[in-house]
């Protein structure tokens, strides 16, 4: 046989460990082979990863929905700028032709708090009005009971003041005199002349305006009118028989309305009528 020359001899050699190299390398490519069905696995539970991916669209959307958001920020200034626009023509307009009477004036808008606050100032103003119209009467109310700290009049023991009074068709001849501070008409008592309290406190008035009520007696004889008008009348006497006692006291018992003769009577019936203004029905038919 030939022999083959050193240098393929020396190729083979070279080759040998290659081969030998490769030869371990066959179960590495053989082992993915038999590990496919580990691989497959995770490929069988798909839906599972698929979950992420059905979720991509549902994080997408917030960025399309800002999208819009993003497009409207750069035409916000062009709005505001129109709006800006809109308020100066307005404010013009009505300046340079006003097409409503009084569109150029400016309403006077009060808040809330304040209405409550001018409610409140009104209400106080009120109640202090009547505090003071109160206090007034109350005042005139005292005047009239205070009594008359000028008044001097002889009490000799035979001193005597007379006087007439009169009211409607009621006279009272009076006659005062030092005493006790009683009252004597027609023979009877002040109280059993007349029962109506109102009536006997009318009666004492001037005395005890002038602070002689229990210094002083009372005599009157009366006749004519009822039994007001003759209270009347009795005051009105006892009150000018003050004057004839003491002159000086005719200011403050005219001011306080004891001289004054009430001149209010009954208003006589007219003829065709069935009293002093009364009708009779009208009937048409």
């Amino acid at each position: 046989m030939t022999e083959r020359p050193e240098d393929e001899q020396r190729d083979e050699e070279q080759d040998l460990p290659a081969e030998e190299s490769a030869a371990p390398e066959e179960p590495q490519a053989e082992e993915p082979v038999a590990e496919e069905p580990a691989v497959e696995q995770p490929a069988a539970e798909e839906p599972a990863a698929e979950e992420p991916a059905a979720e991509e669209p549902v994080a997408e959307q917030p960025a399309a929905a800002a999208e819009p958001s993003a497009a409207e920020e750069p035409a916000a200034p062009e709005d505001a700028a129109a709006a800006d626009e809109d308020e100066e023509e307005e404010e013009l307009t009505p300046r340079v032709r006003p097409e409503i009477p009084g569109a150029d004036l400016i309403p006077d808008i009060v808040a809330e708090g304040e209405q409550f606050l001018d409610a409140e100032a009104q209400a106080a103003a009120e109640a202090e009005a009547e505090a003071l119209a109160l206090a007034r009467q109350r005042e005139e109310a005292d005047e009239e009971v205070r009594p008359i700290a000028d008044a001097a009049i002889d009490l000799a023991a035979g001193a005597r003041y007379t006087a007439t009074g009169k009211r409607k068709t009621a006279v009272a001849r009076v006659i005062i005199k030092p005493g006790t501070g009683t009252y004597v008409i027609n023979g009877k008592t002040l109280e059993e002349f007349f029962p109506r309290e109102t009536l006997t406190r009318m009666i004492r008035q001037p005395l005890e305006t002038v602070g002689y009520e229990s210094r002083m007696d009372v005599v009157a004889r009366m006749h004519g009118g009822g039994v007001s008008a003759q209270a009347g009348a009795l005051r009105h006497g006892i009150s000018r028989a003050l004057i004839v006692a003491d002159p000086n006291l005719r200011g403050e018992l005219k001011r306080r309305g004891f001289l004054t003769r009430d001149p209010r009577v009954k208003e006589r019936k007219k003829a065709g009528l069935k009293k002093a203004r009364k009708r009779p029905q009208f009937s048409k038919r």
